[in-house]
């Protein structure tokens, strides 16, 4: 009992561990990315994880539309149930990289005079609305 207690206490060291990471790029470059909606950067970028499974994703750039997506990050063979504890116990450094591109599209420019139209539209439906509701008994 002595000689495996002994054995395993030397093979400690021998440990080695997984680095699973992500390395996110965007076309245009310097877009800002949210996983799970914590802000991790601006493209090109390589973050830690942890779990596997599927992550929301926002990335945003001025003068580009926001991208609100969801990416699946999934495990490889080497890190799958059962097999994982061999990979974790390897006497090196294993490095997991997973590999996400965005591709942002141009925004639309705004017409101001239809976004305006628009206002005083919603606007006079409102003030024909209120003195409706003034003079409504159901609404005392």
């Amino acid at each position: 009992m002595l000689i495996l207690a002994l054995i395993a206490l030397a093979l400690v060291p021998l440990v080695g561990c997984v680095e699973r990471t992500i390395t996110i790029t965007s076309e245009p470059d310097g877009a800002l990315v949210w996983l799970n909606d914590e802000e991790v950067g601006r493209t090109p970028l390589s973050v830690p994880f942890t779990f596997y499974g599927v992550y929301d994703v926002r990335v945003s750039k001025d003068g580009y539309q926001t991208l609100n997506t969801s990416q699946r990050a999934d495990a490889p063979l080497k890190d799958t149930l059962g097999i994982d504890l061999f990979t974790e116990m390897a006497p090196w450094t294993e490095r997991i990289n997973l590999q996400w591109h965005f591709q942002l599209d141009q925004a639309q420019p705004v017409d101001e005079s239809l976004t305006l139209d628009r206002a005083r539209q919603l606007k006079a439906m409102l003030e024909e609305q209120a003195p409706a509701q003034q003079t409504d008994p159901a609404a005392k």
